[in-house]
């Protein structure tokens, strides 16, 4: 068998620990798997899951050079045949901690933005990141998109020296649809300034204004919590809660359409979960969104009429719902793919 050790700097189990939840569960095809992160839920849970862990402090909070030396040492005691990166944190630590050792580095990218400045703090931040990625992807041996627009942003934004491969986030189908309208309303993400919630909650008070009886659930947690409740509250809007972290697949089970008004988008779980579970979706026709949702679920997020128009449309009519292309690849259609970038890299 042969070794890959998966690198995330995250220790929670929001954004990326669902991919790699997915993908390191029961393993991949001929290959072990060790994941590397930060004590924490993430690495509890896979542990929980039979996948073997090797705890690594590398967060934001552990400063460039130690965060290096002992993802070095990680890997010197792996002795991984691949290097698997995922977040840009893990794509540049991994590229210097792997300097000189026998190993291919492989990365998925899950969150580059048209909008350079989307997720850095101004111009020249950006422009830092994007020189550091040119540097380390002439090193990268394969690259991963979760969409095709993700794999286009790569090509063009980094200019990487290998092919960038398009692998989707793998989403396996249930047995049966949710098959009946409704109008509760759930955003599910990241409580930050690109998810603009504070639209949804716009959008939100139009319908509520026509439909009283209508409620939105705000789930999970971020550095908005408090001005998005502030907001809340100073339109009156009725039955709107903040949970914090939820269980995702309750809270899809548990309510009727899903209202993402994200700038950006790779490939939302959020919203891969909701078209194959039957919920309705409203969401911004940016990054992968338009891959996989059709016109009837996409809309401009400073439009509140036609997102509060879309909202009620998709509460009501089933027909409009979406549903996952069929050639959509299942987590095991994702783990085949992974498994052949792997064969590619290594033999």
């Amino acid at each position: 068998m042969s070794t890959a050790l998966w690198v995330t700097p995250v220790s929670n189990l929001a954004g990326v620990a669902r991919h790699v939840l997915d993908a390191t569960t029961g393993g991949l095809p001929g290959w072990d798997v060790v994941v590397a992160a930060p004590e924490g839920a993430l690495l509890d849970a896979l542990h929980d899951r039979g996948v073997a862990v090797l705890p690594t402090e590398m967060g934001e909070g552990v400063s460039t050079w130690t965060a290096v030396r002992r993802l070095r040492a990680a890997i010197n005691k792996v002795k991984p045949q691949v290097v698997h990166s995922h977040l840009a944190r893990a794509d540049l630590l991994s590229a210097a901690a792997s300097a000189g050792l026998p190993t291919k580095l492989v990365s998925t990218e899950h969150g580059i933005a048209a909008d350079r400045t989307l997720y850095n703090a101004n111009a020249v931040k950006a422009t830092l990141k994007r020189a550091l990625h040119w540097a380390r992807c002439q090193r990268t041996d394969a690259i991963i998109g979760v969409s095709r627009s993700t794999c286009e942003l790569v090509q063009s934004t980094w200019r990487p020296r290998a092919r960038v491969v398009l692998i989707p986030n793998g989403i396996d189908r249930p047995v049966e649809r949710k098959g009946e309208p409704g109008t509760r309303f759930l955003s599910l993400s990241r409580l930050s300034h690109e998810k603009n919630i504070h639209l949804v909650l716009e959008a939100f008070g139009h319908v509520q204004a026509s439909l009283p009886q209508i409620s939105l659930t705000i789930a999970g947690d971020g550095p908005l919590r408090e001005p998005l409740e502030q907001q809340a509250a100073s339109a009156r809007l009725q039955n709107v809660t903040f949970p914090g972290h939820v269980c995702a697949s309750e809270a899809l089970a548990s309510h009727d359409v899903v209202v993402q008004l994200s700038a950006w988008e790779n490939a939302s779980y959020t919203l891969l979960d909701a078209a194959a579970h039957g919920l309705g979706v409203v969401a911004t026709p940016v990054g992968g969104n338009p891959e996989f949702l059709a016109r009837d679920c996409l809309t401009e997020a400073r439009d509140p009429t036609r997102v509060s128009n879309l909202m009620m449309n998709q509460a009501k009519d089933l027909w409009r719902r979406p549903s996952l292309p069929e050639n959509w690849p299942t987590v095991a259609g994702m783990k085949r793919g992974i498994v052949d970038v792997y064969e590619q890299v290594w033999r």
